[in-house]
């Protein structure tokens, strides 16, 4: 992949999106792959907002049962089974465990099993995958003994067993919103990060009714400012998507998106092989879920206050999730503030303003067409999901199609593998890979199979070409080739693009002084940047690693 801003001669394209997340990345891939000329285009790094502060779960939506939002759980289930068909290195089924207790009414085994049988009715098309060994099982009720022999961690006061179910996880959501940019750009979107929206251009109008007809960028890598012309300008900012609306006015721009802080933190390893859910004293939820050997904490749901621009993890968000952790499992102390390894947070763009608590508003997404504000040619794509996303990138693109005046193709998104997922028996394709580079450990080669998949060839083509690129940093196998892998191949431009979202190289923490000058130096061989820049890159990287005090 190639950053088309760099040569950008003044192509007028059928979509301009703002917004390189999922939702973006999704609605690129739809649009590109219905035959309309696409760029896209990302103040950051692909996904390196909301999309990358994930619980690593591609799941059905259990928890809105609860608020009655049975739509949007069939959607989310149908969504998930579909996520496993198209991307089978980056989704597996993976059981969780709900535990039940005495303590409230919607924690009572009878309630939860309720819930568990409806959740099952309505996934009724979940073992319709590709390869069968994706199938989800139905759920059972399981003892509090068969509980504690399980998952000793889980707290025994009060408890009276736990619901076993199937759900999905995502073992790089980074790599998978990178998977569906590289099937954008397979069907032709031009696709460029670090390139910041400063302003939409119109045709003028009669101050009340404008027409957008395209946005104007800064290159922020060479410092360049373009105007990129569109039919239509697709807002696909996230929590930024009323910051853009305020650069071209209209009536909605004045209102506020309602935005939830998400935190998540990573430990030791805490639990075996489940997910572990819990319901707080407050009535929300929260997971352990078994991560690298590790264990993934989260999320919260907090109403955050203030631009998004300035967001960070506080050690009081974290204090308040540990806090309910240890509410919620062990003896009362299972995890100390010191235990964490690494700790991230995003923000999730809701819709809903009805609600008291962030917690309560509803996961769905609002496609706006903001010429009723006065701004025709430009459309606004608020809230929404991570497992929903190809799903609401087809309805994005129902209202492409009444306002381009130009026919466009089927849609063909669930029914095509990822670029790079063309994998038909995920286990199988695994062991053919251990036997291909039988020099490498087989726990080394399960993993990088799986998070390259057809891609992985080319990956260990350039680890054959020196020793130390081939050296492996981590437990997991990583190595220096998919540092030159990520710059020449994926767009990579800085250390932590390297290190947070096209390797899992930093995303379990401080990988170590050594093996970060390694990979620093590397890069800055690649990038041909000067030691000034190097150590500017370095701190960065630091800033993010370091546990808030």
């Amino acid at each position: 992949m190639k950053r088309f801003i760099e040569e950008y001669a003044g192509k007028e394209f059928d979509l301009v999106i703002v917004g390189g997340g999922i939702t973006g990345a999704a609605v690129a891939y739809d649009a590109a792959s219905r035959g309309l000329s696409v760029a896209l285009v990302e103040k950051g790094d692909f996904g390196s907002a909301t999309s990358s502060a994930t619980s690593k779960m591609i799941h059905g939506g259990l928890r809105y049962l609860a608020t009655f939002e049975f739509g949007l759980v069939r959607e989310s289930l149908r969504e998930r089974r579909i996520m496993e068909n198209i991307a089978p290195n980056f989704v597996y089924p993976m059981p969780v465990m709900f535990t039940s207790s005495d303590t409230r009414l919607s924690n009572n085994k009878w309630f939860i099993e309720i819930g568990m049988i409806l959740y099952d009715i309505l996934s009724f098309d979940k073992g319709w995958t590709w390869d069968k060994s994706k199938k989800l099982p139905m759920h059972r009720m399981v003892s509090r003994d068969r509980v504690l022999k399980m998952e000793p961690n889980v707290k025994k006061e009060g408890l009276t067993g736990a619901a076993m179910y199937y759900d999905c996880v995502s073992i790089v959501p980074e790599r998978l919103t990178l998977a569906f940019i590289k099937s954008a750009v397979k069907y032709g979107a031009q696709v460029s990060n670090y390139t910041k929206a400063m302003d939409f251009i119109t045709n003028g109008g009669d101050g009340k009714h404008r027409r957008i007809t395209g946005v104007r960028v800064k290159d922020l890598i060479k410092n360049k400012e373009h105007d990129i012309r569109g039919k239509l300008v697709i807002n696909c900012g996230g929590p930024w998507a009323d910051i853009l609306l305020n650069l071209a006015g209209g009536k909605k721009a004045d209102e506020k998106l309602r935005r939830s802080e998400g935190i998540h933190i990573i430990t030791k390893k805490l639990i075996n092989d489940h997910i572990v859910g819990s319901t707080t004293a407050a009535g929300k939820h929260f997971f352990l879920i078994p991560w690298r050997n590790h264990s993934l904490i989260g999320t919260t749901d907090t109403e955050y206050v203030g631009s998004p621009d300035e967001y960070c993890v506080t050690r009081k968000s974290i204090e308040s999730l540990i806090s309910e952790v240890n509410e919620s499992f062990g003896n009362g102390s299972l995890i100390k503030y010191d235990d964490i390894l690494y700790t991230y947070g995003g923000l999730r763009p809701l819709v809903e303003d009805q609600t008291e608590d962030v917690y309560e508003s509803s996961r769905k997404y609002e496609i706006y067409d903001n010429k009723e504000d006065g701004l025709d040619g430009l459309v606004t794509v608020e809230g929404g999901k991570y497992t929903t996303s190809r799903n609401l990138a087809g309805s994005v693109m129902k209202m492409v199609k009444e306002k381009i005046g130009k026919k466009i193709g089927e849609e063909i998104t669930a029914k095509e593998y990822l670029a790079g997922s063309e994998i038909p028996d995920m286990e199988m394709f695994v062991l053919e890979c251990k036997k291909k580079y039988n020099s490498f450990r087989d726990s080394h080669m399960d993993y990088l199979s799986r998070i390259y998949g057809r891609e992985l060839d080319a990956v260990m083509a350039i680890a054959g070409e020196k020793k130390e690129w081939s050296a492996p940093l981590n437990r997991d196998g990583e190595m220096l080739a998919q540092v030159i892998y990520a710059i020449r191949n994926e767009m990579a431009l800085t250390l932590k693009d390297i290190l947070f979202r096209r390797t899992g190289l930093g995303t379990l923490g401080h990988p170590g002084d050594a093996v970060l000058k390694k990979i620093a130096d590397t890069a800055a061989r690649e990038l041909k940047w000067d030691e000034k820049r190097k150590k500017k890159e370095i701190k960065e990287v630091l800033d993010q690693l370091r546990i808030p005090e």
